[in-house]
């Protein structure tokens, strides 16, 4: 069936981005969650470049699966509130190859304080230098061995079409 209606079409793929997020994170939780993450689904974060309107649903394909993290309400607002910021900047970028920079300073600043306060309440200033380091450089794996081909096969796909 094909969908006419571009703003109806822009929220269904925006839908299913974020179901993707969600169920990609979930799936692979063993390696999605804590401070030696490699979330897979994170190499999605890129996609606002071509489709801003992804921002929406991966924001909640992010909270949605945070909710299943072991780090509680705070991952579930700002782990959240990191994809969306990270994917506000992805949609703003105009330099393909720097697409996926924004979910590895985003994360690895929030999610690596957010770890930090929650695993090492003793010392937590002392704990974030290693986990952000941590976060981040499994945001930049992800990103550019998985992200950033994503977003070049995606468009030259485009291009064809």
């Amino acid at each position: 069936m094909q969908i006419n209606n571009p703003l109806t079409r822009k929220i269904a793929r925006s839908a299913m981005i974020g179901a993707l997020y969600f169920t990609l994170t979930v799936a692979l939780a063993p390696i999605s969650y804590g401070a030696f993450q490699f979330r897979v689904a994170e190499a999605l974060c890129v996609l606002p470049f071509l489709f801003p309107e992804c921002t929406i649903g991966l924001t909640l394909g992010c909270m949605f699966a945070n909710i299943f993290g072991g780090f509680g309400l705070p991952d579930v607002v700002f782990g959240s509130l990191a994809t969306l910021l990270a994917c506000v900047c992805t949609a703003k970028c105009r330099v393909r190859q720097l697409a996926p920079l924004f979910p590895v300073i985003t994360n690895g600043i929030i999610v690596g304080a957010l770890i930090a306060w929650v695993d090492v309440p003793a010392d937590p200033l002392s704990a974030f230098p290693l986990i952000a380091a941590s976060v981040a450089f499994g945001e930049l794996a992800v990103g550019y061995v998985l992200g950033l081909p994503l977003l070049i096969a995606l468009q030259k796909t485009l291009k064809r079409a």
